[in-house]
């Protein structure tokens, strides 16, 4: 890992384990790494102190509304118009972007894969991103594109920031420490993290194993935000004090460094002579922040049947439409199965909305076989999907007693748009070439005779 010069808080070495955070989801924040950096009572005097330059970085529109009215005052060692010089041209052939219609031979159905294997060449975070399904339109800020990453080295004089969308980060083997122009967090599997659209960072290996993998949801829509509890009220579900934002630190590095950038769908790089991830001191509500998916405090039926799985979402991104989502980021946590006269495992459905799901350990209570940890299943819109054979018996035929369903976390990014294949996907060698099998044990029970009530 580099640790060039890297200043956190109260002017102290950012090293593994000293990270500090600031709680609340979508708060107004102020940070600085130097006493005094930060600018009292305005946000740009006419000379800051340290000889710091002031910026805004805006993630809405000047005039959008109070409530979705996003900005924070950076103030930094250089503006970051010098850390974007001329751009050329670069290749990530398999990071794909909406809207993407890959030419393969795959026919449409439900699909799951196998954990993507480690990779054989030296590859960082950039490097290793591979596209499953694009949804929608980026250059419209309409839908989405559910991305794997596999890769094992660090971003040392690399850099990113992606205009197209937000990016949420879903370790899944390794923890990631990933460094934002407003600070840093270090994220483990069961953890996840946002990096907002616009936003300089860099992602480096934390632990000792040999690949990192995960997912990376890019919303292209608007910012994901924390859905209405409605009648729950205020409390449950993802708690606003448990997201952290990192406190400012800097990077003060006098050396060649590659800011790459992705706009449009298409990906540029630029040399610049430093470090853009230089921002001392900074103020304001658009920021990076992570959150430990073990805090989601989970809610459920309490006597008969099995609620829509919507109750699990931990963040979503509206659209125009009341409580039709752009995405919805959905976690299935451990929890208590209690219900009376019910089939406990989701149960067998068609949606319009597409589901891209995977595990990040554990087992999943409708997919007992053949769905592990680091694979991916693809269920698109108003495709039939639900328990397979095994889960079914297992369910129909339990004893209906208090159950907890312990040590496992999935997740779902689900979309209102159709999802999708790229080519890349289509043929992935890990394709499972078997998964409809999982449903052949549901033969006909179907016998005329009433049933018990």
């Amino acid at each position: 890992m580099d640790h060039t010069s890297i200043q956190a808080s109260s002017g102290e070495t950012a090293a593994v384990g000293q990270l500090k955070y600031m709680p609340g989801f979508g708060n107004d924040f102020e940070t600085e790494s130097l006493p005094g950096a930060l600018p009292q009572g305005q946000n740009s005097p006419q000379k800051c102190n340290y000889g710091l330059y002031a910026e805004q970085l805006s993630g809405s529109p000047f005039t959008a509304p109070r409530g979705t009215n996003e900005r924070s005052w950076l103030y930094r060692i250089r503006p970051s118009v010098r850390h974007t010089r001329r751009f050329s041209n670069a290749s990530y052939p398999l990071w794909k972007t909406a809207p993407c219609q890959d030419e393969h031979s795959l026919p449409l159905g439900q699909l799951r894969w196998d954990p993507i294997p480690a990779p054989t060449e030296r590859l960082n975070f950039l490097e290793g991103v591979r596209t499953i399904t694009t949804a929608g339109d980026a250059t419209t800020q309409v839908g989405m594109s559910a991305h794997a990453y596999v890769f094992n080295e660090d971003m040392v004089d690399d850099y990113f920031f992606n205009a197209d969308g937000e990016l949420l980060i879903v370790p899944q083997l390794g923890a990631i420490r990933v460094f934002t122009e407003m600070g840093i967090m270090d994220v483990e599997p069961s953890e996840i993290c946002l990096v907002p659209r616009g936003m300089m960072f860099k992602i480096l290996t934390s632990g000792t194993q040999t690949a990192w993998r995960g997912y990376i949801c890019e919303n292209y829509g608007a910012k994901f935000t924390l859905p209405e509890r409605g009648p729950i009220g205020a409390n449950c579900l993802a708690n606003p004090r448990d997201f952290k934002t990192p406190v400012a630190a800097y990077e003060d590095k006098e050396k060649p460094c590659r800011v790459h950038v992705k706009w449009c769908g298409k990906f540029y790089v630029t040399k610049i002579g430093h470090s853009p991830l230089d921002v001392v001191a900074w103020h304001g509500n658009y920021a990076p922040y992570k959150y430990d998916l073990r805090t989601f405090s989970p809610v459920g039926a309490i006597l008969f049947d099995h609620p829509d799985p919507s109750i699990f979402s931990v963040l979503t991104a509206p659209t125009e439409d009341a409580g039709t989502a752009n995405v919805d980021f959905v976690i299935f946590p451990p929890r208590w199965l209690v219900a009376e006269h019910t089939f406990r495992p989701p149960w067998y459905h068609r949606n319009i909305m597409s589901e891209f799901m995977g595990l990040i350990h554990g087992q999943y209570d409708a997919k007992e076989e053949g769905f592990v940890p680091g694979g991916i299943s693809l269920h698109n819109m108003m495709l039939p999907h639900g328990p397979d054979a095994l889960a079914f018996e297992k369910a129909a035929n339990a004893e209906l007693k208090p159950v907890k369903l312990d040590h496992t976390m999935a997740f779902m990014f689900e979309t209102r748009y159709p999802q999708q294949l790229t080519k890349y996907a289509a043929e992935l060698e890990t394709l499972q070439d078997d998964y409809l099998e999982c449903w052949d044990g549901l033969e006909r029970k179907f016998d005329g005779t009433p049933g018990i009530k």
